[in-house]
């Protein structure tokens, strides 16, 4: 039988997860390309064929995913697989009208297909946005099922935008594994926060062997869920956080609706600086399409040394670069210190050198603010020569990594920390509940 010829759409990540479930080692399917979106500098690599299986033995190309058109028609391509996240319903439909024009069919892989079965209980803490406020939320569930006395092994989403082969199965328990693995600012930014208070994190490429890895030091696998991706592992309590500074985004973006639907907990978060009636949209939305979830209340705590002194002192501000490019949020955490404090914010925009200029371009929402962009070395220079050429006296970095062990400016950095609040401790309940099961089961 003639095998059936497959491209990818990815963001390395989601993409690489669909192939090792769907495809590897399938005679019937012979994967053609992957494609590279979202993130700067990841195409023009390979699948390397020690992780792609005995039908590649040259690996699978990674390719811009513009070329997708010509690609559909030149090598007669049957399907074409959606592996990423985070894309408006329009977006998702304008990829498929390419992939049918072209004459191939458009596939939305979907969880039972793609989800691996642990051997332990998996916790999964997912997101309708990125930016949303998952990753407190995770650090919080982290820390709580720790205080319980269980051993947790946290399970990051990809980011293999290295060495994919070195970086198959990837453990961090310090920050120096996180030096000697090369991480970019954007791994960083999720890993840090967790090893800053004892946790340790899993991640990389073939999540099969990284959950077997997990599950060998673990009570309880917390998945730790990107953008608003769907969770790799089939989860016994799933959290969901929806974003009450966006309401209705939970109901108009890719995969996002669906965890909403599929939640077991609905967590609006941010609260405390939300306004009542966005909040009141989200219940209803998860009345209407997930009746049967529990829907919890919370805030957003933020950190911050002496912020006062930034009062009327030219103050360049730093944002998390996922959640202020496509996450599509214009501010975060540092944006709220810096205006409650008087710091008179400079426009980044006028500094910017490299590739950031075009970064603005493509997000003209970002405004004065500066995204924590660091997937390459470059990339990180440019983070700090464009602080260096602005007149700022003071930088305010609302990214979750310590950038001042990756930059030298000649001015204060002053960091902005961030905590899921659980104000009516509902997230601790809902916990207790899951660990007085998990110790009634036999």
């Amino acid at each position: 039988m003639e095998r059936q010829r497959v491209i990818i759409l990815g963001a390395a990540g989601r993409d690489f997860h669909n192939f090792n479930r769907l495809y590897r080692d399938h005679d019937e399917f012979e994967v053609v390309a992957f494609t590279a979106a979202q993130i700067p500098n990841i195409s023009g690599r390979r699948y390397p064929p020690e992780l792609a299986g005995r039908l590649y033995p040259d690996g699978i190309p990674i390719v811009p995913e513009s070329e997708l058109s010509q690609r559909v028609r030149n090598e007669r391509i049957d399907r074409v697989d959606l592996a990423y996240s985070d894309l408006p319903y329009d977006e998702v439909m304008h990829k498929a009208s390419i992939a049918l024009a072209a004459g191939a069919s458009f596939v939305l892989p979907g969880p039972g297909a793609t989800e691996l079965v642990s051997r332990r209980p998996v916790v999964s803490v997912c997101a309708v946005r990125t930016g949303a406020g998952k990753s407190p939320l995770s650090r919080y569930v982290a820390h709580h099922l720790r205080a319980r006395g269980l051993r947790v092994a946290v399970v990051r989403h990809p980011m293999p935008y290295g060495d994919l082969a070195r970086q198959a199965v990837q453990r961090f328990a310090t920050l120096d594994d996180l030096d000697r693995a090369e991480c970019t600012i954007e791994e960083r930014e999720e890993y840090e926060p967790h090893l800053r208070v004892g946790g340790v994190v899993f991640a990389g490429v073939d999540y099969e062997r990284i959950l077997r890895a997990a599950e060998a030091e673990a009570d309880v696998v917390l998945w730790d869920g990107g953008n608003n991706d769907l969770p790799f592992f089939r989860s016994n309590l799933q959290f969901v956080v929806a974003d009450p500074h966006r309401p209705g985004h939970e109901l108009g973006y890719y995969p996002g609706e669906a965890n909403f639907r599929r939640a077991d907990v609905v967590v609006i978060g941010k609260t405390d600086t939300a306004l009542p009636a966005n909040v009141a949209a989200i219940r209803a939305n998860s009345a209407r399409l997930n009746p049967t979830a529990q829907v919890v209340y919370g805030g957003l705590g933020i950190q911050v040394a002496d912020p006062e002194r930034l009062r009327g002192h030219r103050t360049i501000v730093i944002e998390d670069g996922p959640t202020v490019t496509h996450g599509g949020m214009g501010y975060g955490a540092a944006t709220i210190v810096a205006r409650a404090h008087g710091a008179v914010i400079v426009d980044a925009r006028r500094f910017a050198v490299g590739s950031l200029p075009a970064v603005y371009a493509a997000y003209p929402h970002l405004g004065p603010i500066l995204p924590a962009m660091g997937y390459t070395p470059d990339q990180v220079g440019e983070l700090e020569e464009t602080i260096r050429r602005s007149d700022a006296e003071y930088v305010l970095d609302g990214s979750p990594v310590d950038l001042g062990r990756l930059i030298r400016v000649p001015v204060p950095i002053l960091n902005v920390s961030y905590y899921y609040d659980d104000r009516d401790h509902d997230v601790a309940r809902v916990l207790d509940g899951f660990v007085e099961r998990l110790a009634a089961e036999p």
